[in-house]
């Protein structure tokens, strides 16, 4: 489709004005034009469409069909259109933009604490962050870097590692107050939970330890670390958790552990990033810093 047969910025933002107050009228006021500029740019768009979006009921105006599921998507355009143009005026012309998705809970127990230092370090790089549950494709959604969890190999990308983790069961203190633990496989008789992308942990750890249970798969799921820890606490069940994330709570008592085994996994985190975009600086600065500051991290072999 050639670019100019495309509707334009007005007409999308005088369809989605009428939509929102169902009145043409109200419309017009809002954006200061007239009544007739709206029917006008409607009735064009309508034409464009070879589709009604609106219809007469009685007095009152309605979406039809077409034109309720046209509003959704034009919200969507104009929604990435207003924060395109947001990030232009906001961006201050002086230095990179360097563009950066990591794991939720990773990003608030870990990459926060290294921020700091790397905007002490370089003031010309401004950082724009985002979050990301599971593997995707960076070029696609125009990430620079990012932060995976996994087995360290995925295409067109170069990947550093930066360091494995050792995972804890732990629970609430007053929740494990109320069970019988005399052995590991009595963690199997608690209400165990579980992350959503990692749906074996509890079968890992008990195999690890020669238990075969059948409830290893057992429970509820959580799409975050992030939601599952503070579900822990709050005394829901069990939870395997990288001993990072949880440093804080094991040492002010919220979280303890409910058998001390630590189980070493069999992916680590890493720093990921498009191949051609290996050698410019805001890239290499980025991983340089994250490498270092992850070094004393990495749990002793």
């Amino acid at each position: 489709m050639k670019a100019r047969h495309l509707p334009s910025t007005t007409t999308l933002q005088c369809f989605e004005a009428a939509a929102r107050h169902l009145s043409f009228t109200r419309a017009a006021d809002e954006l200061s034009i007239t009544q007739s500029a709206i029917s006008k740019q409607v009735a064009q768009l309508e034409d464009y469409l070879q589709h009604k979006l609106f219809r007469r009921l009685r007095r009152t105006l309605v979406l039809t069909p077409e034109g309720s599921l046209y509003l959704t998507e034009v919200r969507k355009i104009l929604a990435h259109l207003e924060m395109s143009a947001n990030a232009i005026m906001t961006y201050s012309g002086h230095g990179d933009v360097l563009k950066v998705a990591t794991l939720p809970t990773f990003g608030t127990r870990w990459l926060s604490l290294q921020l700091p230092a790397f905007f002490e370090a370089h003031p010309g790089i401004t950082l724009h962050l985002s979050d990301r549950v599971e593997t995707f494709d960076l070029e696609n959604e125009g990430i620079d870097v990012a932060i995976f969890h996994g087995h360290g190999s995925w295409p067109n990308l170069e990947c550093h590692k930066l360091f494995e983790e050792e995972v804890m069961a732990v629970g609430a203190p007053g929740y494990l107050a109320r069970q019988r633990i005399d052995s590991p496989a009595d963690l199997a008789n608690c209400r165990l939970l579980h992350l959503s992308t990692r749906p074996d942990a509890w079968h890992r750890w008990f195999d690890e330890q020669g238990i075969r249970t059948d409830r290893s798969y057992h429970g509820i799921r959580f799409e975050t670390f992030q939601t599952l820890i503070r579900t822990v606490m709050a005394g829901g069940g069990l939870a395997l958790i990288p001993r990072f994330m949880i440093d804080h709570e094991l040492e002010a008592g919220a979280l303890v552990p409910a058998w001390p085994t630590l189980l070493r996994g069999p992916n680590a985190y890493y720093l990921v990033y498009p191949e051609h975009l290996g050698e410019l600086a805001k890239v290499r600065q980025f991983v340089d810093h994250l490498k270092g500051c992850a070094a004393p991290q990495a749990p002793p072999e």
